[in-house]
């Protein structure tokens, strides 16, 4: 199992290395979609904190808080640069597919994808930031 920050990094230099744009609200969004297919395909987390329900839909915060400085801006290479040694090749592959089916999406889309889906609606309650089980991730993407 990974850190989230260091998943993180290896998702942005992918993205950088496609030529995709990613943002911290995107990266979040992405993340969720990568801790579910670990949950399905592997039958453990990809990363072992916590993805809570915020405003925005999923949100793991130490990944949050670590690149909040971009704001709403593309989050530049120099952050993750040899990202990819972090990460065993067979994990890479799976983010890597997760990644090129998220890219084509903004992350306003990707927000409404999450609104709609039962892990965030169930945990989500305003001003509460409540964690998103991974237990109801797993259940719900294994039904998709």
């Amino acid at each position: 199992m990974y850190s989230a920050v260091d998943v993180a990094r290896y998702i942005i230099w992918y993205c950088k290395r496609q030529g995709y744009s990613i943002s911290n609200l995107k990266l979040q969004k992405i993340l969720y979609f990568v801790q579910a297919e670990f949950l399905v395909n592997t039958g453990k987390p990809c990363f072992s904190e916590e993805i809570e329900a915020w405003d925005f839909g999923p949100v793991v915060p130490e990944v949050y808080h670590e690149f909040k400085i971009f704001g709403s801006a593309d989050i530049p290479r120099a952050v993750c640069m040899n990202a990819d040694e972090l990460i065993l090749k067979k994990d890479r592959k799976i983010i890597n597919e997760m990644v090129d089916q998220c890219a084509h999406y903004t992350a306003s889309a990707l927000v409404e994808i999450t609104h709609n889906q039962d892990p965030w609606v169930k945990a989500y309650e305003k001003y509460c930031n409540n964690v998103i089980e991974k237990e109801d991730i797993q259940q719900y993407f294994e039904k998709e």
